[in-house]
């Protein structure tokens, strides 16, 4: 995939967050006496931060500076406040298993901190970060499906709003894990290349679908 190719869907995924941002903010009056407030905050945020990165403050692939602090934001700020998110959502709310969050908590900020200090320099940018991060939470997003499925909550689906949350992070999240672990490889086979570049779409499609879903899930969801 060239790079032209590259920022014109970021663009385009940036008006996916904006929107889906938007429409958090919307619903927030109805939400604040709901922990999902916080999940309009989170939106809103997410879509202030890639604004940055991407229009006010846009990375430029061969400004070297640009770069480092863009890497150093995303591993430090960026990327923890989003996993860190979603195991509170999770483990904390939706699955209500406190011993869970605090688990994921502790295990995710010591690993990634340990792994980057000493793999910086043999991998790409913030892969180590989303390898540890997106493999823990795969196993709530599991957790997440067995739970609806035992219960009624996969009978009303359509009105609730863990289902779509939980659809949208498992196809962005787990999908694009393999794409972590083929920037890992940095291998020069053409098969390696080639799956690099699917990967590569199905990380902006499936953030597409993501944030879509996440728009869903305050149109038709209902708080609980």
């Amino acid at each position: 995939m060239s790079i032209e190719t590259q920022e014109f869907m970021r663009y385009i995924l940036l008006g996916f967050e904006c929107i889906t941002a938007f429409i958090g903010f919307l619903y927030y009056p109805k939400l604040t006496d709901s922990y999902w407030k916080w999940f309009s905050v989170y939106l809103i945020f997410i879509f202030f931060q890639e604004l940055f990165w991407i229009v006010i403050f846009p990375l430029n692939f061969s400004n070297e500076l640009l770069i480092t602090w863009s890497t150093h934001y995303y591993n430090y700020v960026g990327l923890p406040i989003q996993y860190l998110f979603f195991y509170w959502l999770y483990a904390y709310k939706s699955l209500r298993n406190k011993t869970l969050f605090y688990a994921f908590f502790i295990l995710y900020l010591p690993i990634v901190t340990i792994l980057h200090q000493y793999l910086s320099a043999h991998v790409q940018r913030f892969t180590v970060n989303i390898l540890v991060g997106s493999t823990l939470l795969t196993i709530l997003a599991i957790l997440e499906f067995a739970r609806q499925i035992r219960h009624e909550d996969i009978l009303k689906f359509r009105e609730n709003k863990m289902f779509y949350i939980n659809t949208g992070a498992f196809l962005f999240y787990v999908g694009t894990f393999p794409l972590s672990v083929i920037i890992v490889l940095k291998s020069s086979d053409e098969i390696i290349k080639e799956g690099f570049t699917f990967f590569m779409y199905y990380f902006y499609i499936s953030n597409y679908i993501m944030y879509s879903l996440f728009s869903m899930s305050f149109i038709w969801g209902k708080k609980t």
